[in-house]
């Protein structure tokens, strides 16, 4: 076997992702998650997953939580009563720091926009928390999912941190929609 073969079955075999792009899904059929994504009255995307062992999948399902938002931190972090911090899931938002990141204060807004001083749900996925102490969740208010409504309106990108990615193929799926769409981060410049 020829060098240039190896080579390329080693690339094919570990690294997918990186050197073979199959293209981009079909939007209209979720993947292997079998969630529905379904537009809310505000345009947002509202999960509802199929029940698992008989139960159903949904902000007011057991194992979830209420809290009021104290502040708004940035683009994918809060701060819950008890001035606990909650750092969302499956999603990546520009920075804000000393030196804002592109579209940073457009994210906080955007975010601070659906949140600042409301009560949401927050979700938890495998993870209690992150090697910073945030709470890890997928965060809810008014019947939107706020981690997937930052992705679809380009504010933030879908960004996998094993093991907790129970919706992450859906907001994979949100993240090409505003790509392709040029919206958010998105935006052709």
């Amino acid at each position: 076997m020829s060098a240039r073969v190896l080579l390329g079955l080693v690339l094919a075999l570990f690294a997918p992702g990186v050197f073979f792009n199959p293209g981009p899904r079909d939007l209209s059929q979720p993947p292997r998650c079998q969630l529905l994504l379904s537009q809310t009255s505000r345009g947002g995307a509202t999960f509802v997953e199929p029940s698992r062992q008989g139960l159903v999948c949904n902000p007011q399902s057991n194992g979830r939580e209420s809290a009021q938002v104290i502040r708004v931190v940035d683009g994918d972090t809060i701060v819950i009563a008890g001035n606990r911090r909650v750092r969302y899931i499956g999603i990546q938002a520009p920075e804000m720091g000393a030196r804002p990141q592109f579209y940073g204060p457009e994210a906080t807004q955007a975010n601070r926009r659906l949140l600042e001083g409301k009560i949401v749900t927050l979700e938890k996925d495998v993870s209690e928390t992150d090697r910073f102490g945030r709470l890890l969740r997928y965060v809810y208010v008014d019947g939107i999912q706020v981690n997937a409504e930052l992705v679809r309106e380009g504010y933030a990108r879908a960004a996998a941190y094993p093991p907790d990615t129970r919706y992450q193929e859906c907001l994979e799926l949100l993240a090409q929609e505003a790509r392709q769409s040029a919206r958010g981060i998105w935006a052709r410049r």
